[in-house]
This record gives structure tokens, sequence and C-alpha cells, in this order.
């Protein structure tokens, strides 16, 4: 059924493609679209200047896109950054908003922080358009640029605190945040990270012998996002080499003096190849070469309140996680069906998932190749989320 009105989603995000932010919101408006609502996304980048369709989406609704440049330039400069940023952050979002010769039935909105916060709050209220927040991460001072006291930290707080809990719906991407807010009164949805599960094509990886090489697979940034223990990781590898068992690890996203940096200048393992960074498109290819994709991080509220992508885009691919439990990953990762599971972060735990991922026979990654991709099915597809979306949108109308 298609519903009247449109509904807008905005944020200083780039899209359909270019970082986790971009992943995250597809799956949202995806999921609108299925559920017969017509989405125009107006994104953080430059492009498209003018509405323009996105194709694929499975549903009665529609999808349609353009940017708003509302993110600096790169030759913006450290000054003109900051005054964009800390400033003037959704002033273009609500001239936009402004210009619609009808106004939208809901406003969703991803990311921006409390200045871009504070803009569109305004026009919300003055128009008496509900505002619908997707919250996907509670921000650590150590993660983000200028530390605990700088002032990208002191805007994220705020409008984790203030300004989110005003909004008229939350959309909350872990159970962490869904218990959070759902004491400001306001009504919470859980959706976790979301993707076209199902429209992905896998191609069949190829097995033979009892015991043949174990291949893993790290996609990430640990520089960005501070929260992988990447270093772990490789440290594990070389325990396990070190035992005589064949172990790669391909990592993909980092650069070698990164990885190295991360690894305190050592020289690393044998079998850890650093192939630098995928195009999108190449992503879930990369994974489905691997045996398993490896996330591993310190349990702490950063990573708690967060649900990471890649592991959702790993088991979509058919590719089981070894990986220590945070956040909601409980739900989705069983120990020896869609993965590994690791008691804690320490590179001993780590080494034993690794000695045990390399002494399963190729009938054994098989099976949980197969219950990973069905986890993403039931757990992850967008289309999944179409009905509980749908009914969240409608009690505002």
């Amino acid at each position: 059924m298609r519903r009247t009105g449109w509904v807008a989603c905005v944020g200083p995000f780039l899209f359909p493609w270019g970082e986790a932010g971009s992943r995250r919101v597809y799956g949202l408006v995806a999921s609108l679209a299925a559920a017969g609502y017509d989405v125009v996304v107006a994104g953080g980048g430059p492009e498209p200047l003018t509405s323009t369709a996105l194709p694929g989406v499975d549903g009665p609704g529609s999808i349609s896109h353009l940017g708003l440049a509302e993110r600096p330039s790169p030759e913006a400069g450290p000054l003109g950054s900051s005054v964009q940023t800390l400033v003037r952050w959704g002033q273009r979002t609500v001239r936009w908003l402004d210009a619609q010769p009808t106004k939208p039935s809901h406003v969703l909105v991803h990311g921006g922080q409390a200045q871009y916060m504070f803009h569109l709050q305004r026009w919300c209220r003055r128009h008496r358009v509900p505002l619908i927040v997707d919250v996907v991460d509670w921000f650590n001072g150590r993660h983000v640029r200028g530390g605990y006291l700088g002032p990208l930290h002191v805007s994220m707080k705020l409008a984790l605190r203030h300004y989110y809990p005003r909004c008229d719906g939350i959309i909350a991407i872990s159970s962490y945040l869904e218990d959070h807010y759902r004491r400001s009164g306001r009504p919470v949805l859980r959706v976790p990270p979301t993707l076209d599960v199902k429209g992905l094509t896998l191609e069949a990886r190829q097995t033979a012998g009892d015991a043949p090489p174990l291949t893993l697979a790290y996609a990430g940034n640990p520089h960005g996002n501070k929260k992988d223990l990447l270093g772990t990781v490789i440290e594990a590898v070389g325990n396990v080499q070190r035992d005589g068992a064949s172990v790669e690890l391909r990592v993909y996203g980092p650069t070698l003096d990164e990885v190295r940096r991360l690894f305190d200048g050592r020289p690393l393992p044998d079998g850890v190849r650093c192939l630098g960074r995928l195009p999108q498109a190449e992503v879930s290819n990369a994974l489905q070469e691997a045996d398993f994709t490896v996330l591993v991080r310190r349990p702490e509220r950063a990573a708690d309140a967060g649900f990471s992508t890649k592991f959702c885009e790993s088991l979509a691919s058919g590719t089981p996680v070894i990986a220590n439990l945070t956040s909601d990953m409980g739900r989705y990762l069983r120990p020896h069906r869609e993965g590994l599971v690791c008691r804690d972060h320490s590179v001993a735990e780590v080494t034993g998932a690794f000695r045990a991922a390399a002494g399963l026979s190729s009938a054994q990654r098989s099976m949980m190749r197969q219950a990973a991709r069905g986890q993403a099915l039931e757990s992850f597809d967008y289309r999944a989320y179409a009905e509980p979306l749908g009914r969240f949108f409608r009690q505002w109308g």
C-alpha cells in the first residue's frame, strides 16, 4: 500500500555509498519504501544537484536522493570546515525543506550533532512535522577529533543528551540505546543495521580436503573508529602460525604503514596481507572469499551502544564471524553456528578461536556459512523491518 505524502531523510552523511552511515540510511529508507512511503534523501555530499531516483527498491514506495553539500568541501580548510560544522550545519537542509512545494509528512534525521539538530528541531516544530532521529552510537571522546573537551565531542554529547530525547520518535541501533532512550518517554524502535541481503549475489566458495588452509578477513578502519583491536588479531595470527597452522589474514581498509603502527612497528607475521581500501561494491565478494571475518573490540560503552555494520555484511555474504560479543551480537552469533565466540578480547582468547577455526573441516565450515547467511536473511534484510518501521511512522499519521 502506497502512503500519502513523503518522508524527508536528512543529515550530513554521504548517500547512497561512501561510509558506514550511508549503508545504515540505505537500509532504513529501503524499509520505508517497502512499507509504501516515498522517501527523498537529502544527504551531505555535493551531488546529485537535483532529486534522482534510486533504482532497485523492493516495494510500493520509492527512494530519490540529492546532495545539499552540508559537509565541508576538501578545499574549505580548517577554519571553513569548523565554521560549517560548528555554526552553519543544518542551515542548508532547513532552506531546502522551506523550498519544497509540500511539506514532508515526517523528517528522519541521521547524524549532525547539536548544531544540525538545533536548526532542524526548530523547523519541525514551527511546521508541526514529526521529527524522528536515528541514533547509532554513544560517542567516546577518545574516538573523536579534539578529545573529550573538544568542540566536536561536546556537540555530540549535547545531541545525545538534550536534542535526541526531545525528538518525536527515536530509532535505536542497539538494545543499549533502546533502553537508554525509553527513559525519555518517547516512542522508541530498535532496528539493527540492515541491507539488501536477499539481493546480494553469492559466489559459492569451494574448499577441498579435511583441513584446508584458513583464510581470515578484516575490513574496516581501526584508526578511524579506534574500537577494532586489529593489533590483537595480528598477534593471534602469528601465534597460530608458530603452531604450524596455515593461516592467511587479509586486511582491507588501512594501509600497510597504518597496520604496522597498530603492531607497534614490529614485522608483520607471514600471511598478513594488507590490501588497502575497496570500493563498496567489491566488499561482499572479498568477504565471501574468506572462511571467517574477524571482529575484536574492547567491551566499552561506545562498542555496546553501536552495532557493527561489517558484522551484518559478513553474515549477509555467507561468511561466519570470529568475535568477542559486544552490543547485540550475541542475539545473532551463536558459537559454532554463525561463527566462533571469544570469551574476551585478549590475545590468548583470540588465538584459541583461530586454532579452533583452523581445525574445522570443509563440511563444518560450509555448515557455518549456511547458518550465517540464514541468520542474515532473517535478521538483517531491510524487508524484515518494513512492517515495524511502517507501523512506527504511522503513529504520526
